[in-house]
């Protein structure tokens, strides 16, 4: 039954190589900003893409290798050693939420928090329905009969979230890193400054108009019980500035939800495997971004890679 649905989804693709196949591209630069930290509620952890070429790429995100021996997972909170959690709390009191969309497939949901931490101005638009003041997008998709949630957008900083759909013996996975996509600004943290987000329930796919006047486009290429890819095109380069960032958390190798790196430089005959908070910069092709061990902190949260970058949009299919 699965199988059909994902068939009928548009998202089955026995062909996807797995994670330890590449996507050969541009090189582009590739910088580790990360700062050390004790609070697991604060993202330390900082990877910045950027090259004045690329105009599409592709974001996996895939379980981490060991979810097939997990048993018990843990996605609370952990506050221990964090002195100042206002920041951290305030967007999610008494959250006011409503559906903007919904059918036999997919269910779209929008979150208005009591206050946001940067002011927002965005509009969102999914199918004819036009709202503001959304802080959070939630995408569900229908899965044996009930609604199990895949991605969200925070429209006023532009942080995304996804993972894929969740292994039978768990039923659920948490989520972890989070990521930027397109021009890279610094408000007290790294944004993407959002003008407009319209999301195409039927094609999975969001259109993003951007405040410096380009725009951006999201789609949703492969889901399943592995990986959730998505493939990104911009309407012209980012140049100076990054056009992509991972954000993380890591207090120790067994509380992060990223605790290595790897990468596929340019010209290298091997991949380079270090700790995510002792890598230096890079240029590379491909890059990975997980955990090898079990963590306390989101012990389901997935790995994520960013590859296949180009200079032109892949041709429409």
């Amino acid at each position: 039954m699965r199988l059909a649905l994902l068939a009928t989804f548009g998202f089955l693709n026995l062909a996807v190589p797995s994670m330890a196949a590449t996507l050969d591209g541009l090189a582009v630069d590739v910088t580790n900003t990360s700062e050390p930290i004790l609070c697991a509620e604060k993202d330390n952890v900082a990877i910045n893409f950027a090259s004045p070429e690329v105009r599409n790429f592709k974001i996996e995100a895939v379980h981490p290798a060991y979810i097939g021996n997990m048993r018990q997972d843990r996605w609370e909170p952990d506050w221990t050693a964090c002195e100042d959690i206002s920041e951290e709390t305030s967007n999610h009191t008494q959250p006011r939420m409503q559906i903007l969309h919904e059918d036999d497939k997919v269910r779209v949901t929008g979150l208005s928090f009591h206050s946001f931490w940067r002011p927002t101005d965005v509009t969102v638009r999914v199918g004819e329905r036009t709202e503001k003041d959304i802080h959070m997008m939630q995408i569900l998709v229908r899965r044996e009969g009930e609604f199990e949630e895949v991605a969200v957008l925070y429209p006023g900083d532009g942080y995304w979230r996804i993972h894929p759909q969740a292994p039978d013996h768990l039923g659920f996975v948490a989520y972890g890193s989070s990521f930027l996509v397109g021009p890279v600004e610094f408000d007290q943290r790294p944004v993407v400054n959002i003008k407009e987000v319209v999301f195409d329930p039927k094609a999975m796919t969001f259109a993003l108009a951007f405040k410096d006047g380009s725009s951006g486009r999201v789609a949703v290429e492969n889901l399943n019980t592995e990986r959730l890819r998505l493939d990104v095109t911009f309407d012209r380069p980012v140049k100076d500035r990054p056009f992509a960032a991972l954000r993380s958390m890591y207090v120790t190798e067994f509380n992060a939800d990223v605790a290595r790196i790897a990468a596929r430089e340019a010209g290298a005959k091997s991949w380079r495997e270090e700790s995510v908070m002792g890598f230096k910069d890079a240029r590379a092709t491909d890059v990975w971004l997980g955990r090898l061990l079990p963590s306390r902190h989101n012990t389901s949260a997935p790995d994520m890679m960013f590859n296949g970058f180009r200079a032109e949009p892949r041709p429409s299919r």
